[in-house]
């Protein structure tokens, strides 16, 4: 039986090594959208465990809020306040701390890199060659 031997690389054809190219090209390009997936669900499961968190921390001080507005408003109605005025102004500091809370965490969010970074430098380093 003859065994067919593959040519030596400097005997092979322009054609072969171009097919060869062409090959690689494809597969390094498979890779890389593949690693642009890996990427993005790794930063969309950052966002989703740290929106978790937010959420879990919010019920959690809302409840502790709670509480300590009731205490003010109770304290501000003993130094003689009418009820109601000292539920105002418990009210307006809670909702101005609420706000400022709201839109750090808003901030944070919008701040966060989606792009896959390490994918378009690898894309950048091919086309540049």
């Amino acid at each position: 039986m003859i065994q067919q031997v593959p040519p030596a690389k400097q005997d092979r054809s322009l054609g072969e090594l171009l097919a060869e190219l062409t090959q690689e090209i494809a597969t390094l390009l498979r890779q890389e959208i593949t690693l642009a997936r890996t990427e993005m669900a790794d930063k969309a499961s950052n966002i989703g465990k740290q929106l978790g968190l937010l959420a879990i921390g919010g019920a959690l001080a809302y409840s502790g809020v709670l509480a300590i507005v009731a205490a003010i408003v109770i304290l501000l109605a003993s130094a003689g306040l009418p009820w109601w005025v000292s539920a105002l102004i418990v009210g307006l500091v809670v909702a101005a701390v609420g706000g400022m809370l709201v839109k750090k965490g808003l901030d944070a969010i919008r701040n966060q890199d989606l792009m896959p970074r390490q994918t378009l430098e690898t894309l950048k380093e091919i086309k540049n060659g």
